[in-house]
């Protein structure tokens, strides 16, 4: 009897807890909590969508697959999809690879794949694979911005002109007035904010650039970057919106964030207005690397 009483309770305790306990709520901006339902039904209206992850994140990861698969429902071959993860000189192989022109071997030896890219990138890349997508390697390479970093905008001049059509225009505007921008500043100090500055933009202006390269009529886009690159409608989303001669006007351009609370069960206030979209995930939450 004791024992069927413990097993009784052990099954109460744990329906209990799976009732209190979420891996990740979702809100809109100004806080209130919403569903996924939700947030898919407005990202099918928007012209660019942009996912905002934790890299490390597996929530992350799960909601770009299931929102990719539920935008190529409303979308289909319109659909693009863009990663941060991928630099503008492996354009071609992410080509080749989708179409079928690269095995998964050959391709994993010749780029530059994140330490996490079998986890987290891998299932969307077969998907745009399995369901002939056209995929974005939208960033600029990271030694370039970390030339401009060290030595300044400058360094890149001498640059060959192939190179230079694989990143933004070396005029890129810079609005340091932005806190996102302030934020990284502060944290690169007196002497190497400024470049610190640079750099992050440069890899901002670069997607957007890619990103505008990608979009006509009929397409629709959505990107997957760390969350900083367009939280606040600021980073990536800046450059698209001002944009002088192809701007994306704000109304069609949706966010989604990812931020870590202990408690998840309210928004802290620091992520208000975040994004369009916030999913907010547990601490503890396990991480993917």
């Amino acid at each position: 009897m004791k024992k069927i009483i413990s097993i009784a309770f052990l099954a109460l305790l744990s329906r209990s807890f799976a009732q209190k306990e979420h891996a990740f709520i979702i809100y809109n901006s100004k806080g209130k909590q919403t569903t996924f339902k939700a947030l898919v039904k407005d990202a099918e209206n928007h012209k660019v969508v942009f996912f905002g992850e934790y890299h490390d994140n597996p929530i992350s990861h799960w909601l770009e697959y299931e929102l990719t698969t539920k935008l190529y429902e409303r979308h289909n071959k319109n659909l693009v999809l863009g990663f941060e993860m991928f630099e503008q000189d492996q354009q071609e192989l992410l080509n080749r690879y989708t179409k079928n022109k690269l095995t998964e071997k050959q391709f994993g030896d010749s780029c530059r794949l994140w330490p996490n890219y079998e986890t987290d990138y891998k299932p969307l890349i077969d998907y745009a694979k399995e369901k002939e997508l056209n995929c974005i390697a939208s960033n600029v390479q990271r030694k370039y911005a970390s030339l401009l970093y060290k030595k300044g905008r400058r360094s890149l001049d001498t640059l060959s002109n192939a190179i230079k059509t694989q990143m933004a225009d070396l005029n890129f505007i810079v609005d340091t007035s932005l806190s996102q921008y302030q934020e990284i500043k502060q944290m690169g100090g007196h002497a190497m904010g400024l470049n610190m500055v640079e750099s992050q933009a440069f890899k901002d202006a670069t997607m957007a650039k890619f990103i505008l390269v990608n979009l006509n009529s009929n397409t629709r886009v959505i990107h997957f970057n760390g969350a900083f690159h367009s939280d606040f409608h600021q980073g990536i989303v800046w450059y698209l919106e001002n944009d002088k001669q192809n701007a994306i006007p704000s109304k069609q351009i949706m966010t989604i964030s990812t931020v870590s609370q202990k408690d998840i069960r309210k928004l802290e206030k620091e992520h208000l207005k975040r994004a369009d979209f916030i999913i907010c995930v547990p601490e503890t939450m396990t991480k993917t690397h």
